[in-house]
This record gives structure tokens, C-alpha cells and sequence, in this order.
């Protein structure tokens, strides 16, 4: 059974942002190669499908057109207002602008969030202005915003030049950094449907643009550059709503500032707003179906991709180059990413072996040599256009002095149309810049995707892969156990926040239905034996005290002991070295528990992130942990799919499926702890982490069993 929550409607507001039918831009000056001189302008050279009028205090003019005081005294009515005045006089500017009834604002201006409390105060106070006209707000800090369509044409931003129109729409919370990236998309030949800057996040996040995106028909993909994320939940459901409308899916590209230390640290200065952690995002954008990417040159290499071409129908690659080199590097490529090379069928092999030289190579990768002109390239081309175990093609050229490029790339054109209607993926690469820069010209001109170097051309069909498989993924359900959980809200309202005692969290574990082994709380050592000639032989001390978290290091754990005097020697020794470190009150008893098999040790965890609430971890246990930091997250609560993902997506999960003659672990009595975990925390928000390390996991069909479990409350607030 799962939770079913509303769909959200899409926000309203935002059209008086992209399709404003008149515009206001308040803080104009005259002066050429300045900010507010340079949007108005921009505005007038873009020949916006509307009217423009500038305010300026004192000015007649700007760039020919009247200029007006305040907003106020514009005699006609305005959808949309673009602030570009010092960031300490918008809040008037912004209250004239409520006055006049306009519907939406863009301010420009720096001098918030980011400089400080100050700042903070004072955005805070523009979005209470924006919030009493009932105001939508894109900013403040940011470039502007940017909308090609035909009968729009809108540049209300200071980008040097109006970009062309195309498929993709790009969000980023950096404005220089979109000044870079239309740089760069213009050198590439990338049009854009829609081009915001978010700055500060005051009012419009990259939630609510999701949305509007989502249905507006010039956009295919949506990119996102981000640097802090707010409205984590929200977030995710919008990623799995768009990205995962198999009707009509839109993919969602995202590149997600400050994934080292240091890094968070800069956006932090930058942004003034805390950078959730990569690995959190890494599994956020995992279950959003949100690909993410390490660079720009990977997000738009796989944008154009996605935007122009059948997505793949599975990981099977061809590749047909004229090189033996680069078809190598290319297959290291794609294996390594988890592309597959095609087996080809026997007809496919016998068209290769008919059109192609005696030298040639016939096999995956399909090397035509390097005198080949464009009848070799045709007739692999068409060989594997024909082949059902062919997914995706990468065809590959190397400038040589008998190479005819233009007449190639030609070649490759022309058969676009059959590898769509075949539903099979086709990019190139061509590689070089000054020879091949022509034959480039006519691929991008119909709209087949380029890469310099074919390891850029595998990451983008490996990336639009998986999205293409988590788009068709089976789709399960929250799985909800019938569990105690009555049991385990007593104790946790019992208890204040810090550390559960061990007793209590092993009991909370039990009512939610975890492995956990016999035990008993005692105060002596007569107790002691009691409790492990009644449990059975082996067992195991532990410490227990309020004092004490990390058992080990205080000699507060002693395993495997398999006599009654054992057990009333090693509790007296414990006894005697824990109290000279803490006062008697301080020692709540030790507790004698059911020494469990052997196995391997993983850890499961749970801990409360800011953004997105409680997210679940899963990993090695014991020193492993440690050493490799080889982790996978989820936001909880978690689907069944997902618990067998996490489990699979580890880099040493080979640990866990039997190595060199080891017996598998038990995977099913994993995941199954995993989404225990996912329920457990999810009913109880009081959690603010909990570590299961080790669960100690038996060969399969045997489970597992909880060896060590911290529980820290702490009441939520906000």
C-alpha cells in the first residue's frame, strides 16, 4: 500500500513572465555597456512582440524611446516589470509596481540573500510586497530571462545576444554562469526554447518552472544548473511527474554545484543557501529519474541527443569508423559507461562481407579502413539500420587525405529518417575541428548529434539510456509491513532526545519486525548467567550507558562466550574498567545478548537531511564502511524496486553475491530490512539518525540478524 498524494496544479502567474504583452524595466540608464542600459536595449533588439517602456528617473529618453519617472505615471497597464535598480531602492520600486497592478516582476539587482543578513532582511521584505499583490517573482540576483518563441521573441536579460530558438530550455542558479553557456551553446549551434536565470529563489524555483515547462510545447528536454535546493519533496515529485510521463516524457538534465566539501562552500558564499550533499543528490536524482551530469559539455552533449533523436530502445551499440584507434576508444568508452557491443546476425555480417574490403573489420566494432568514401559508410550504415539486435549506432570519422567528409556526413543525413522510423539511435563522431568542421556543419543541420571525441558521444548514449530504462522501469508500489507501531511511539515518547538506550532501540527494531536475537538488561553477575543459561550458549556483553556511545573503544563489548564462569568473569571485568571511567549512575547494567552466526556485515542508516527529510543508506559494514565509503541513498520512503537497487548499486556488492566459491548472501532478507528501515522512519520523525552497523547477513535463505543499532531522537522543528 502506498501513499497517494494530490497532484499539484500547474503554477499560475508564470506566463506574465515569458508572454508579457507589455513590459516596464525601472533603473534605465543611458549608458551603453551597463546593466540597465543593456537589458532595454536587448529588449528593443530582440523585437519583442510587445510594448517596452523604460523608467528613468530624470531621462527623457532611452535609446529613443520616451522615458517616464516612475511606474506610476505609465498611463497604459503592465503584465511584467524588470528591476534593475540598486538593491536598496526595489522595495519602493517594487511597492509602486503592486500599486499599478502589475502581475509578475524580474529584478536583476544584487544586494540580498547573498551579501548577508542584511540582504536576507531585505528580500524577505520584497517577497512580502510581491506575495500582498499576489505577484510572482523571478530573482532577485540573476540575469533574466529569456523566451525564443516566434511570436514572443523575449531577451530581459544583459546576455550579450539573443540565442536561437531550439528544443531545450536551460535553468540555472548562476548567472554568470548562463552568460558562458550561451556562449557556448551558440559556438555548438544550440537553440533554446526557454533560458532563465533563478538567482536567489525568492519566489519562482526551479519547481514551479518545472511545471510550466512541462507544458509548454516548444521544450523537449529541461536542463538545470543548481546550487542550492529548497523545496527538496516538491522537487522530486515534479522530476517523477514530467520525466516520468511516459505519454509525454520530457527529460530532466541536471548538474548540481558543490558536490565536494569545498564546493558547498562556495555556493554557500555564493547563493547564501546550504548545498544538500552529493551523495543525498546522487540518490534523490536517482529516484527522480533526473540524469545527472558532471559537466556542461556532458549535459548538452546528451541534450542534443535526447532533444533530436528515437530514444534508445536498449544498451546495444554499433559503431562504424574508419579507424582502428578510435573504435577502440570508443568501445573502452561505452563498455565502461554500460553500453553493450551488438552481436550481429549472420545477414548483417554477410552485407558487411559483400560491400566491404577483405581488410575490413566485420565484426563490432565495423572498421571500413581509412580510404573509405562514402559507399563503405552507406552499406554499414544500412546493415545495421536493418539489424534487430542493434539499439544505437556511433559512426566514427577520422580526417584522412582520400576522406571525402562533406560527402560522408551527407550520407549519414540521409539516412536519418531510416534510423528513426527503424526507432534506433544515431550520433557521430567526427573528429578533429579545422577538416571536419564543414562535414559537422551538415549533421547538425539535420539534427544529428556531434561529439568531438567518441568517449563524450558514450556518455551521452549511456545517459539517455538509463533514462530510457528508468522510463519504461516497472513501477512498484510502497510496500507497508504490519508492524508494532504503537510499541515503538511509547518508547519514543518516553524518551528524550539524544542516543536510545540499547535496550529501548533493540526494542523499537523488534516491534518493526528486525532480526533481533534474545537479550536481557542485568545488574549483576548472578543476573548475567542467568540470562545466558536461559538464552543459550554463546552470548554476548555489551555495556549500556547513557555515557558511553562507542562501546569497543571503552572495552564495553565482549563476544562469544560459551561458559557460565565466562560470562561471570568477562561481566565483572567490564564492570570494574567502565566504572573507572564513569560514576555508578551512569551505568544502566550490561546486557547479555545471544551471540549471532557469522556472516557478512553491511550497515543500513537513516538520517533526517534539511532539504529532503529522512533519507536512507545503505552500504559494507563494519571496517568496510570505513575504507571504501562505497554507499548508495534514498529519500524514505523508498518503493520495493528500489531496496534491490540500492543493494546492486554498491561498487563491492560482488562481496555480497558469493566470491571465489563464498556462498551468496541473502539478498531478499536485505532489502527487506531496508524497507522496514524506510517504514520505520518514515512513521516517526523524531528520528534524527539511526545506524545498524553491523546487520549481519547469512548465505541465502538464512537472513540476518542486527548486531549493533544506535538510535539518536531529536524533535523536529520548523
Amino acid at each position: 500500500m502506498s501513499t497517494v498524494s494530490s497532484t499539484p496544479t500547474a503554477p499560475t502567474g508564470l506566463d506574465s513572465i515569458f508572454r508579457p504583452q507589455s513590459i516596464a524595466v525601472l533603473g534605465v540608464t543611458n549608458t551603453p555597456g551597463t546593466v540597465p542600459h543593456d537589458i532595454f536595449v536587448n529588449l528593443l533588439d530582440s523585437r519583442f512582440n510587445g510594448v517596452v517602456y523604460p523608467v528613468a528617473p530624470r531621462k527623457k529618453h532611452i535609446a529613443g524611446v520616451r522615458a517616464y519617472d516612475y511606474v506610476l505615471d505609465i498611463p497604459d497597464p503592465l503584465e511584467l516589470a524588470i528591476l534593475v535598480f540598486p538593491g536598496a531602492v526595489c522595495e519602493l520600486a517594487l511597492q509602486q509596481c503592486v500599486q499599478k497592478g502589475i502581475r509578475a516582476a524580474i529584478i536583476i539587482s544584487a544586494g540580498f540573500r547573498e551579501v548577508g543578513p542584511a540582504g536576507a532582511a531585505r528580500e524577505e521584505r520584497i517577497k512580502a510586497i510581491a506575495a500582498s499583490g499576489g505577484m510572482r517573482l523571478i530573482g532577485p540576483n540573476c540575469l533574466g530571462v529569456i523566451n525564443t518563441e516566434p511570436d514572443v521573441r523575449l531577451n530581459a536579460s544583459f546576455a550579450r545576444a539573443m540565442p536561437a530558438a531550439g528544443r531545450i530550455a536551460f535553468l540555472s542558479q548562476s548567472g554568470a554562469l548562463c552568460t558562458a553557456v550561451l556562449d557556448y551553446a551558440a559556438g555548438k549551434q544550440i537553440g533554446f526554447s526557454k533560458f532563465v536565470s533563478l538567482g536567489n529563489k525568492a519566489d519562482v524555483s526551479e519547481v514551479d518552472l518545472l511545471y510550466y515547462l512541462a507544458d509548454d510545447p516548444q521544450t523537449s528536454v529541461i536542463l538545470m544548473y543548481l546550487e542550492s535546493i529548497t523545496r527538496g519533496r516538491e522537487l522530486m515529485r515534479a522530476a517523477r511527474e514530467i520525466a516520468g510521463n511516459r505519454a509525454n516524457p520530457k527529460p530532466i538534465l541536471a548538474i548540481k554545484g558543490g558536490r565536494t566539501a569545498q564546493g558547498a562552500a562556495a555556493a554557500q558564499s555564493h547563493t547564501g543557501a546550504l548545498a544538500a550533499r552529493a551523495e543525498v543528490c546522487d540518490g534523490v536524482f536517482e529516484q527522480s529519474g533526473i540524469i545527472r551530469c558532471a559537466s556542461i559539455e556532458e549535459m548538452f552533449n546528451t541534450a542534443q541527443l535526447l532533444a533530436c533523436q528515437p530514444p534508445p530502445r536498449g544498451p546495444r551499440l554499433a559503431i562504424v569508423t574508419n579507424a582502428g584507434g578510435p573504435g577502440v576508444m570508443a568501445t573502452d568508452a561505452a563498455i565502461g559507461k554500460g553500453l553493450e557491443l551488438a552481436r550481429f546476425a549472420p545477414e548483417t555480417t554477410a552485407k558487411l562481407k559483400k560491400a566491404l574490403p577483405a581488410a575490413a573489420n566485420l565484426k563490432n566494432p565495423i572498421d571500413v579502413i581509412g580510404d573509405a568514401r562514402e559507399d563503405r559508410y552507406a552499406a554499414a550504415l544500412e546493415a545495421v539500420c536493418a539489424d534487430p539486435g542493434v539499439d544505437q549506432v556511433l559512426v566514427i570519422l577520422t580526417p584522412q587525405s582520400m576522406t571525402n567528409i562533406n560527402t560522408i556526413a551527407q550520407t549519414v543525413a540521409d539516412r536519418k529518417a531510416a534510423f528513426a522510423e527503424a526507432g534506433k539511435t544515431l550520433a557521430c563522431s567526427f573528429m578533429g575541428a579545422r577538416d571536419v568542421a564543414p562535414g559537422v556543419q551538415i549533421l547538425q543541420q539535420y539534427g544529428i548529434p556531434h561529439y568531438i571525441l567518441p568517449e563524450w558521444a558514450a556518455d551521452a548514449l549511456w545517459n539517455a539510456t538509463w533514462y530510457q530504462r528508468w522510463l519504461n522501469r516497472e513501477v512498484t508500489e510502497v510496500q507497508h509491513y504490519a508492524v508494532d507501531r504503537e510499541r515503538a511511539a511509547r518508547i519514543f515518547a518516553a524518551a528524550p532526545d539524544g542516543h536510545l538506550p540499547e535496550p529501548q532501540a533493540l526494542e523499537v527494531l523488534a516491534a518493526y519486525g528486525f532480526p533481533v536475537v534474545p537479550s536481557a538488561l542485568t545488574q549483576t553477575a548472578d543476573e548475567a548467567v542467568a540470562a545466558a543459561d536461559r538464552i543459550g550458549y554463546p552470548v554476548v556483553l555489551r555495556v549500556v550507558s547513557p555515557k558511553i556511545v562507542h562501546k569497543i573503544e571503552m572495552k564495553g563489548v565482549v563476544l562469544n562466550l560459551q561458559t557460565a564462569p565466562e560470562v561471570r568473569d568477562a561481566w565483572g571485568a567490564m564492570r570494574d574498567h567502565v566504572l573507572r571511567h564513569i560514576a555508578p549512575g551512569d551505568l544502566s547494567g550490561i546486557l547479555v545478548r545471544k551471540m549471532i552466526p557469522a556472516g557478512k556485515e553491511v550497515i543500513l542508516g537513516v538520517s533526517r537531511d534539511p532539504v529532503f527529510g529522512h533519507m536512507l543508506m545503505f552500504g559494507l559494514g563494519g571496517i568496510y564502511v570505513e575504507a571504501f565509503k562505497d554507499v548508495t541513498f534514498r529519500i524514505v520512503p523508498i518503493r520495493a524496486r528500489a531496496a534491490g537497487k540500492m543493494v546492486r548499486e554498491l561498487r563491492t556488492s560482488a562481496v555480497l553475491m558469493g566470491l571465489r566459491g563464498e556462498p551468496p548472501s541473502d539478498l531478499p532478507a536485505i532489502e527487506e530490512a531496508l524497507k522496514r528501515l524506510s517504514q520505520l522512519a518514515e512513521e516517526h520523525p523524531r528520528i534524527a539518525e539511526l545506524d545498524i552497523n553491523p546487520l549481519i547477513v547469512h548465505p541465502v535463505g538464512q537472513g540476518c540478524h542486527v548486531a549493533d543499532v544506535r538510535i539518536r531522537l531529536e524533535q523536529q522543528t520548523g
